[in-house]
């Protein structure tokens, strides 16, 4: 099975019997996305799933130090 950005979703719709389920897979995501949760997300086995799938697509990513003034 793919690997997931987020878990599924399923939605009831009035007048249907059958939910109506989303799926949100890695490969889908965007590229701003992805590069969005790696700088706030909280989660590191996310965050590396993340760098996988920009490696994958053949994206360098170029890590910066923040500089803090105190």
């Amino acid at each position: 099975m793919p690997t997931k950005f987020k878990p599924s979703q399923s939605v009831f719709k009035r007048g249907d019997n059958k939910p109506t389920i989303t799926h949100y897979y890695i490969k889908q995501t965007s590229k701003e996305e992805l590069i969005k949760y790696i700088n706030d997300g909280q989660k590191p086995k996310i965050k590396q799933k993340c760098l996988n799938e920009l490696t994958r697509r053949g994206i360098k990513i170029q890590w910066k130090e923040l500089n803090q003034e105190s």
